[in-house]
């Protein structure tokens, strides 16, 4: 099956200052949920698609899923990506950030090929639903701000859909527990400690690969992870 990729331009500056002005005005009004300072880079977003490319089977379609799409800087990624057949839902609780996704699967040029076949939910993700099932998951979500148990219900939700062999890849930022170790009242260090602990269970339980991106701001971890087959 002969791929059908999108040309992945930059943003043009105006758009790229639009949508961090948008993020920016966000973060700051629903950090918790937002969990970041600025849009992810390239570097990451590229980092973030490993397993829309790599395939175990090159000619078979996938279903991916992103959590957390934000304001679309992994979403274009993804479609600059994807291949004949692909489908891609695309998770994000803050409707002001779905109505921008919505209008830029119509009207940019990376989703020319994969508009049909993209679905944007004003949705927490674990509230999707278990009718669907995914290759790939793509997470953004900003783990070090939830509690251990929501993280615990996220990654068992993610587990859940994954077909058997999918893969999930997330990430978090460098240094955070260590900062926050130092300027973070105690409670939110322990809570973030606990968040990270949940994450290293199952890092340890089924990652396959890291990827450290200095070139993002903040720097940040990639995790890779694999659903067993049985």
């Amino acid at each position: 099956m002969a791929a059908t990729q999108s040309p992945f331009e930059p943003l043009r500056l105006d758009h790229r200052l639009r949508d961090a002005g948008l993020f920016i005005q966000q973060a700051f009004q629903t950090f918790r949920a937002t969990g970041a300072i600025a849009p992810s880079g390239t570097a990451l977003s590229t980092a973030l698609t490993r397993f829309v490319t790599q395939r175990d089977d090159p000619t078979a379609p996938i279903n991916i899923l992103e959590a957390g799409s934000g304001t679309g800087p992994v979403s274009r990624a993804i479609a600059a990506h994807m291949r004949e057949g692909d489908t891609l839902d695309m998770v994000e609780a803050n409707p002001r950030f779905t109505r921008h996704l919505e209008e830029m699967v119509k009207t940019d040029p990376v989703f020319s090929n994969a508009s049909d076949r993209t679905t944007v939910h004003t949705a927490l993700v674990n509230d999707l639903g278990t009718d669907r099932r995914f290759d790939t998951i793509i997470s953004g979500l900003p783990f070090a701000n939830f509690t251990a148990d929501e993280v615990r219900t996220i990654l068992d939700y993610y587990f859940t859909v994954l077909r058997p062999g999918g893969r999930l890849s997330f990430f978090g930022y460098l240094y955070t527990k260590e900062i926050k170790a130092v300027i973070a009242p105690r409670e939110q260090y322990l809570r973030q400690a606990q968040s990270s602990w949940v994450v290293e269970e199952w890092v340890n339980r089924y990652g396959i690969g890291t990827d450290r991106i200095l070139l993002n701001l903040p720097p940040a971890w990639i995790f890779h992870l694999r659903k067993p087959l049985d």
